[in-house]
């Protein structure tokens, strides 16, 4: 590697929030940046953290990169790259990848490669099955666990059964199951994720070397239009749309914006509005178990505990119905301009042995598609929706006990000291003394929480340390749009780029103007207007709804198979993604243009 006359800032070169002083003491050791580090590229992983990482929630960093690694690294051994580091500073998660660069070592990781990612090419269908009667395992395990109540005296039961084990050992057995849980998931998570883009990468390298001025969006478009499961919550939320125009009640569910309230004018509406809310208490598990984030923070809450997420989306999709528009993603479109592409490319392959490989390595990309996205919703939201509420139950133990104020400031301790907090109220529940900690964890977490908040004023450079000479890790210009010129426009200096013009990647095509909306966080949605430009962050699957009201799609983050760029391809319209700065460079109600062709995005004023 070599430093860049515009490189971005050293790790050791960054400082403290001002008063956030002991921000590290909320993180593992082992999460700080070292000296050697400075000789590393880092980037800000703000696809799946964009807020600064209370201390519980940094285990869905922990977790998921020991078992991304241990796929990439040590089951499959992928040839050419081999896990993920991460690290901390100023609550942000930055990572790297390792790569494979000596070419003996990249043929000899490939022969084990070939004979392990080959057996599961080869028998994804009933693998994939079989994952997805593991998951439904792991998600019922977690249902039924039970936290311990520690009544003043234990139950009956316990003597009659003489099973010898008071109910406080089963403080510790179950958050170690609950946490033990929340791996298993990750595992699963990753067993079939990273093959699945391994198939596209294939196809995408392939049509790279065979038709050179072929786009990026032209190679992800070859893939539109499959059905897959994440986009069914959307879905229900039309069901329940057309549901209520049907019967009659859509007026009430337009009416107001406030849950309880319809809910309650939907119960005087006889028979109608029962009909309704019963088939909505059917849709409520497991389509509302949709994250309003990703899955990544403990207060992005699901559609279940905040109801005016989806309410408003069927109010629209109500309005729309009355007023004849549909309310349908354009699929049949989509297949149609699906088939018309592959059929041009495969039509200009010279013999038929080309065209063979061409046949065999896009069909393997349909099949491993659906997973690419639908395990998101098994694990990012469905999952881990219900993993965070059970730890609730956990923190609520503890706020019982006078170990914390509130269930909630739980998640303001890192996991290890949540099972010390744990073992503290079972001792004191056996002894009949009060927990040491009622004055140890309050004092502790109200700073933390202090600390927590200011380090929100942090604007983190999209990058850390020396820009590589070049990118050769596929996947980083595929999920994250990461390549040597958006490093190169990232780490401008301020003067020498020009105001009025992002360049990122073109997800989606199309051509647009329209105002412009700038939402950093999830939780804001709901601010979304009809016909407004969407400026974010990046998105997640729970952000569909928003867009069947825009008109385009911005983002700082993410490459063509990024799902910002797929839901935009799904919904039909414009997507400009990994920008680097959009939020940073656009305000809400400035005007813009979006043009989903060239991946430029126009501050028009």
């Amino acid at each position: 590697m070599s430093v860049a006359e515009n490189a971005f800032p050293l790790p050791s070169e960054i400082r403290n929030v001002p008063g956030t002083e002991g921000w590290e003491t909320m993180y593992p050791y082992f999460t700080r940046f070292r000296p050697e580090d400075d000789k590393v590229f880092w980037f800000y992983n703000a696809m799946h953290f964009p807020e600064p990482m209370p201390a519980f929630d940094v285990i869905t960093a922990e977790i998921p990169y020991q078992s991304c690694g241990g796929f990439t690294t040590r089951v499959f051994s992928f040839p050419t790259t081999l896990g993920v580091d991460h690290r901390i500073v100023n609550g942000r998660i930055y990572i790297t990848a390792y790569p494979v660069t000596e070419p003996d070592e990249v043929a000899r990781r490939l022969t084990f490669f070939q004979e392990r990612a080959g057996y599961y090419y080869q028998n994804w269908t009933r693998l994939y099955g079989e994952w997805k009667e593991r998951m439904h395992a792991l998600i019922r395990e977690v249902e039924e666990i039970k936290v311990p109540a520690l009544p003043e005296f234990d139950d009956m039961e316990m003597v009659l059964s003489a099973r010898g084990i008071a109910q406080n050992h089963y403080v510790r057995e179950t958050y170690h199951r609950t946490i033990e849980a929340f791996s298993k998931m990750w595992h699963y998570h990753f067993e079939f994720l990273m093959l699945g883009y391994g198939a596209y990468l294939v196809f995408f390298q392939f049509c790279r070397k065979v038709f050179p001025e072929i786009s990026e969006q032209t190679v992800a478009r070859m893939v539109a239009g499959i059905d897959v499961f994440m986009f069914r919550p959307d879905e229900e939320l039309k069901n329940l749309a057309k549901l209520a125009v049907e019967l009659k009640v859509g007026d009430i569910l337009t009416g107001s914006l406030d849950p309880a309230a319809v809910m309650v004018k939907l119960e005087g509406q006889g028979e109608a509005g029962r009909k309704w809310l019963s088939e909505l208490e059917k849709t409520r598990y497991p389509w509302f178990l949709m994250s309003t984030g990703d899955g990544f923070y403990h207060h992005h809450r699901s559609w279940n505990d905040d109801l005016s997420v989806p309410f408003s989306a069927i109010a629209r999709y109500i309005e729309m119905l009355n007023k004849g528009q549909s309310i349908e993603r354009p699929t049949a479109k989509l297949k149609a301009e699906r088939e018309r592409i592959i059929d041009e490319y495969r039509s200009l392959l010279p013999g038929e042995e080309e065209r063979g490989a061409f046949d065999q390595m896009l069909s393997l990309c349909h099949l491993v598609f659906p997973f690419v996205e639908d395990h998101k919703f098994y694990c990012e939201h469905w999952f881990t929706t219900l993993w965070y509420n059970k730890l609730r139950e956990f923190g609520a133990l503890c706020a019982r006990w006078g170990v914390i104020a509130d269930s909630e400031d739980f998640f303001h301790l890192h996991h290890t000291e949540a099972d010390m907090a744990l073992q503290e109220v079972a001792l004191a529940w056996a002894s009949g003394g009060p927990p040491a900690g009622r004055g140890h964890w309050k004092p502790i977490l109200k700073e933390r929480k202090r600390i927590w908040e200011k380090l929100k004023e942090w604007s983190p450079p999209p990058a850390l340390g020396p820009i590589p000479d070049q990118i050769t890790d596929p996947a980083l210009e595929m999920l994250w749009g990461i390549t040597s010129e958006t490093l190169a426009s990232w780490a401008r200096k301020p003067g020498v780029v020009d105001s009025s013009e992002l360049h990122g990647f073109a997800a989606s095509p199309g051509v647009v103007e329209g105002v412009a909306r700038v939402l950093k966080n999830a939780n804001d949605i709901g601010e979304m207007r009809d016909g407004e430009i969407l400026v974010c962050p990046v998105t997640n699957p729970s952000w569909g709804p928003v867009f069947g009201k825009i008109r385009a799609a911005v983002s700082d983050i993410g490459g063509t198979m990024s799902h910002a760029a797929i839901i935009a391809r799904e919904y039909g319209m414009p997507a400009v993604v990994g920008t680097g700065s959009a939020t940073k460079r656009i305000t809400t109600g400035q005007r813009l243009r979006v043009d989903g062709n060239t991946g430029v995005v126009t501050i028009l004023g």
